[in-house]
């Protein structure tokens, strides 16, 4: 059996031992790195991979999306964000637009940042 890349472990092992609320920042961290590839991608006159990489980020959200606890009324708002992104992504992938989806990632690093400030007051309570 081959020797398993380090780094490859190692995220493997950051993945399988993270909290809950860590896999979420790691799923938002996912989503603007797949939505920045495919801006590159759309840059650089890449339609598969910018067509690929803007599934990824679609995939992740419709995830935040069925994950959502609905017995909060934070939830509906949070689902009418989602339901926003999603929408705005399947315009940006069929135009092949990098200003919807440069738009899409200031919403997604402004639930990143949102996630984060309510990881940081969970840890002090």
């Amino acid at each position: 059996m081959p020797a398993q890349n380090p780094y490859e472990q190692y995220q493997r092992n950051k993945i399988l031992t993270a909290t809950p609320a860590e896999v979420t920042l790691m799923l938002y961290e996912g989503a603007i790195k797949f939505c920045n590839i495919a801006i590159m991608a759309i840059e650089q006159k890449d339609i598969e991979k910018a067509h690929v990489n803007i599934r990824k980020t679609q995939r992740i959200i419709e995830e935040f999306r069925n994950t959502l606890d609905r017995k909060y009324p934070v939830a509906e708002e949070f689902d009418k964000i989602y339901v926003y992104v999603l929408r705005r992504l399947f315009e940006a992938n069929i135009r092949k637009d990098k200003e919807i989806l440069e738009e899409v990632n200031v919403h997604l690093r402004t639930l990143r940042d949102t996630w984060k400030e309510v990881m940081k007051a969970c840890n002090k309570a």
